[in-house]
């Protein structure tokens, strides 16, 4: 018997493969075997799992649309003693996904949960970008809306910590320009398809990755890695002040060159965003 707790079952987080299924541990297919019932983000999906491991449990949904209902039904299953294993689709449950909120439920009606450790598609694109591990912040997915999008990267720009995101391919391309827009040009790791077939970790820069992927239809999944705000660079930015932007900028335009251009050159050369230099120019003018 798993269980430990006499008057309620256990939640177990079970981390599933996020592509090669020899990434799934020996603990996770025992717990699997042994529980109660799973609970799977994609029944169909883990059903496939299920059947390479030769595991036969009975399943049930548990996603974004049912959390409420679905939810309520697996915590009352554990208070009256039953198991419980939460899948996602691939990779650790509760990141970026609704099991934050069952594990929040459990813990609010004292029911004891484990995690299951395995594959984490952040933390394998983290230690594989060559960017600074020490500290990081995952940030997950950025909004869908522009605004919003460009409100967090604002609020994260001076963050000296490697940054974690996930991103669909479709949206690739806007959330870097967004990225080279609010955080300025940096380093960045994108990590696609990991553990896949087609598995392929590009190391370059914002810029680059931009330029690349608007030539280059993105495919696949994918985890970012960008690195933080350097801190020496941090102190060397705030010794730039206004004049020396706004120099910058009038030499560029005496150039001959259009006032967008100008700035974006300027932001460029000095390694600052371009909303910065706009505001500061258009400020001062």
């Amino acid at each position: 018997m798993i269980g430990v707790n006499d008057m309620s079952g256990i939640l177990y987080l079970v981390a599933t493969p996020i592509g090669n299924l020899e990434d799934m541990t020996y603990r996770a297919i025992r717990i699997l075997n042994e529980v109660d019932l799973i609970a799977a983000e994609d029944t169909r999906h883990t059903l496939k799992l299920l059947n390479y491991f030769n595991i036969n449990k009975s399943l049930t949904s548990y996603h974004e649309h049912n959390k409420l209902s679905k939810g309520q039904y697996l915590i009352s299953q554990l208070i009256l003693g039953k198991n419980v294993a939460l899948v996602s689709d691939a990779g650790t449950p509760a990141i970026s996904d609704p099991g934050e909120e069952l594990v929040k439920s459990a813990t609010e009606n004292s029911i004891i949960v484990i995690s299951i450790p395995g594959p984490c598609a952040g933390i394998s694109g983290l230690i594989v970008s060559g960017l600074h591990t020490g500290k990081f912040s995952f940030e997950g997915f950025l909004s869908k809306n522009k605004r919003d999008k460009n409100k967090r990267l604002e609020e994260i720009k001076n963050d000296t910590r490697t940054l974690i995101f996930y991103e669909a391919p479709h949206k690739l391309i806007n959330t870097l320009l967004c990225m080279l827009e609010m955080l300025g040009d940096r380093k960045i790791c994108l990590a696609r398809e990991m553990t896949k077939k087609y598995e392929e970790i590009k190391r370059t820069t914002l810029a680059k990755a931009l330029e690349f992927y608007k030539n280059e239809p993105p495919k696949g999944e994918f985890v970012l890695i960008v690195e933080g705000k350097l801190l020496k660079e941090k102190i060397l930015k705030e010794e730039i002040n206004n004049d020396i932007i706004i120099k910058k900028v009038e030499d560029f335009l005496k150039q001959g060159k259009e006032k967008n251009e100008s700035i974006k050159l300027c932001a460029k050369e000095l390694g600052l965003p371009k909303r910065d230099v706009y505001n500061m120019f258009v400020g001062k003018k």
